[in-house]
């Protein structure tokens, strides 16, 4: 399958992983590269020297390209981006800050650079500041999300009638339809986050994909729009937020209640009852922990077979 993210990226099939904070470690994302798609690792859960090891391990585990997903609000981002250009990481996604920020410096090294946006406002100034490709978020989207609560249907269209650089797709996309979907309406890849959290390589703990089977039809909520919109499943910890959005309450008393950790506690540790388990509604269809390798067969068979109908219809 040869087009514009294919190209850029050196891979096979234009399937990105999710950066996720918790789940993208050096694993999944080498068993996504040697599936033929690009596999990432999530730095935003990452110490820098953790991030270290993991570039390493994954260099050992992979012949093909990966990359690392940057959170730009994370408090050590310069020790981060020495340590992405040390180690010869090729590709950057960068999300949560302003593209013009790291997007010079990371060119300027020769490497690859890809922001995240929820707007077509926030795509033109990416493309602006002169990254190689958008990923444009839909609201379905799980983990922190826009606030402008754009669907990825409405979202891609308007996004790829505005700029001129490659469109990837995040956010409600989990099957082969799915990404047949997202590409007739205009996008050049999909970027799928919660189908590779539920799967045997995810660093997520088993009780936290074990519940991602779980849910079903409502089953999250994008919450916490006054410090930064994040979908999750409904648990106990979704239900303290609700009974302090009774109260009024002030952004102080949110922070409070939100802690230190949160996501820790609940993707990485296993607890479902105090903890932030951050998925996106396609988690619904979800129903089986996969091998990544399964995952890319199902998606791409699904993928094929729904494009011939498509086409013959």
């Amino acid at each position: 399958m040869i087009n514009k993210i294919t190209q850029l990226f050196k891979i096979e099939y234009p399937i990105i992983q999710g950066g996720m904070i918790w789940v993208s470690g050096w694993k999944l994302a080498s068993a996504v590269s040697n599936s033929g798609g690009l596999g990432l690792i999530g730095a935003g859960s990452m110490y820098p020297e953790v991030l270290r090891e993991h570039i390493q391990k994954c260099k050992k585990a992979t012949q093909k390209p990966f990359g690392v997903n940057v959170p730009m609000l994370y408090p050590d981002i310069e020790k981060i981006i020495d340590i992405i250009v040390e180690e010869g990481v090729k590709i950057v996604f960068t999300s949560a800050g302003n593209p013009k920020t790291w997007t010079s410096f990371l060119k300027e090294k020769g490497i690859i650079v890809v922001h995240v946006v929820s707007s077509v406002k926030f795509a033109l100034k990416a493309q602006n500041e002169g990254v190689d490709a958008i990923v444009c978020e839909g609201f379905e989207a799980g983990g922190h999300n826009g606030r402008e609560e754009s669907t990825s249907f409405t979202l891609i269209p308007m996004v790829k009638k505005a700029i001129t650089i490659p469109v990837i797709s995040a956010g409600g996309i989990a099957s082969g339809k799915g990404m047949l979907a997202a590409m007739v309406l205009g996008a050049d890849g999909v970027q799928i986050g919660s189908r590779f959290a539920a799967t045997i390589e995810s660093s997520a703990h088993q009780k936290f994909k074990e519940s991602i089977l779980k849910v079903k039809d409502g089953g999250t909520e994008l919450t916490l729009k006054q410090l930064a919109p994040v979908r999750l499943i409904k648990n106990e910890f979704y239900n303290q937020i609700q009974d302090l959005y009774q109260k009024k309450p002030s952004k102080e008393e949110l922070k409070k209640l939100l802690g230190r950790g949160r996501a820790k506690k609940g993707m990485f540790e296993g607890d479902l009852f105090e903890g932030e388990l951050e998925i996106g509604q396609i988690a619904g269809i979800i129903d089986e922990i996969l091998p990544v390798k399964n995952v890319f067969e199902e998606i791409l068979n699904e993928f094929n077979t729904s494009k011939l109908l498509f086409i013959s219809s």
